[in-house]
C-alpha cells in the first residue's frame, strides 16, 4: 500500500479516537456523576467525520451523545434542531434516543464545499451545544474506521476478515409512506442481504474481534447506580454478527414494538438487548432474510421509524414514514 495512503488512514483513526475521547470528556465535565443519570441531562451533536462520494461531493456523518440512560428526548426541527448552512432540516432526528448514538445520519455537500464549516445545533434541557463539520483530512472516514469506533475492532487495529466486509443492504417493503389509527399494529417487513461477514461471535468467544476488557478497579461513587457507569474507554466492544432493529427516528410520541427490537444504540448493561451488552449473540438470522414485526402509535402525529441492518462492523438504514390518525 503506498505510504501517502497508509499515513492518511493513520491520521484517520488517530482523529477517530480523540473525537471519541473529546465526547467522552465533554459528557463528564463537572463529575463522573454526569455519566450516571437515568434522565433529566442533556444531549451533544458530534461530527463522527467525512465521506467522499464517487461524483466529488462529500458527506459529512453526525451522531450525538444523549447523556441519560433511560430518558429519550424529543427536539423538532427548528431553533432548537438545526442543521446550517442549508438548514434547518437536514435529516437529522427529531427523536434522540439514550446514551451514544454514532454515524446516524448524513449530509450531503458538494465538492466545491471547500474550507466552509457545516454546524448542527442541538438545545436540549435548556443547554445548547454545536457540532462543526469540516473538510479537513484528518477528518476523512473509511469503512474500517467505522468498524472500529463501533466496536467491532480496538482502535487503530485492523483485519483481513474486517477489510472484505461488505455493507448489509436493507430493504423496507412495501410502501415508504404509510396510515395507520393509534392502537392498530402496523406490519413491518424488512428484507436484508448481507455477506455473511463477520461471521457470529459474542464478545470474549474465541476468534472475536474484541476489544481490551474494561477497566475493572473503577471507583463508583457512592449513590450511583452502577448499571449506568459506562465503559472507562473511548470505544466500546461489540459483538458482531447480522442483525436488524427498529427504532423511533422522528416523532414525539410512544411507539411500542413487538416483538420488542435489539438496540440500536450502545447500551453497554449486562443483560440488556444490546450488541454492546456482556454475553449479547446475533439472534439466527430469518431463512427467508425478512425480519418481520409490528409497531403501534399512542398518539396521533406523523413519525418516521428506521430499520438498521447491522452485521457488527458496518450498519445500513432504510426509513419508513407513518402517519397516525385518531
Amino acid at each position: 500500500m503506498d505510504n501517502a495512503i497508509m499515513n492518511e488512514r493513520k491520521q484517520s483513526r488517530l482523529r477517530l479516537l480523540l473525537t471519541a475521547l473529546a465526547i467522552v470528556a465533554a459528557a463528564q465535565a463537572g463529575s463522573t456523576q454526569s455519566l450516571s443519570f437515568s434522565r433529566g441531562q442533556n444531549a451533544s451533536p458530534g461530527f463522527e467525520g467525512w465521506e467522499e462520494n464517487a461524483d466529488g461531493s462529500f458527506n459529512f456523518v453526525f451522531g450525538y451523545m444523549n447523556r441519560n440512560w433511560e430518558e429519550e428526548l424529543n427536539v423538532p426541527i427548528g431553533a432548537d434542531n438545526n442543521i446550517e448552512p442549508g438548514g434547518p432540516d437536514q435529516g437529522q432526528p427529531t427523536h434522540l434516543l439514550p446514551r451514544r448514538n454514532r454515524f446516524i445520519f448524513k449530509v450531503r455537500v458538494p465538492k466545491d464545499f471547500g474550507t466552509k464549516e457545516m454546524i448542527w445545533t442541538l438545545t436540549t434541557q435548556g443547554k445548547t451545544e454545536k457540532a462543526y463539520a469540516t473538510l479537513r483530512i484528518d477528518s476523512k472516514l473509511d469503512e474500517v474506521v467505522e468498524a472500529s469506533e463501533t466496536g467491532a475492532l480496538g482502535a487503530g487495529t485492523s483485519s483481513p476478515e474486517v477489510r472484505a466486509n461488505k455493507r448489509p443492504v436493507v430493504t423496507i417493503e412495501g410502501a415508504k409512506t404509510r396510515s395507520v389509527r393509534v392502537g392498530q399494529p402496523l406490519e413491518l417487513t424488512a428484507s436484508v442481504v448481507d455477506d455473511g461477514i463477520p461471521k457470529p461471535r459474542a464478545r470474549g468467544q474465541a476468534g472475536a474481534l474484541t476489544r481490551a476488557p474494561q477497566t475493572t478497579n473503577v471507583v463508583v461513587p457512592e449513590g450511583v447506580n452502577p448499571a449506568y457507569v459506562p465503559p472507562r474507554r473511548s470505544t466500546v466492544g461489540k459483538s458482531v454478527g447480522l442483525h436488524l432493529g427498529w427504532y423511533l427516528y422522528r416523532g414525539a410520541g410512544a411507539v411500542v414494538f413487538d416483538p420488542p427490537q435489539i438496540k440500536v444504540w450502545e447500551d453497554t448493561r449486562s443483560g440488556a438487548n444490546s450488541p454492546w451488552a456482556p454475553l449479547w449473540v446475533a439472534p439466527p438470522v430469518p431463512p427467508d432474510g425478512k425480519w418481520m414485526s409490528h409497531v403501534t402509535f399512542e398518539t396521533p402525529g406523523t413519525y418516521v421509524l428506521r430499520a438498521r441492518a447491522d452485521d457488527g462492523a458496518l450498519a445500513a438504514d432504510q426509513e419508513l414514514t407513518v402517519t397516525v390518525m385518531p
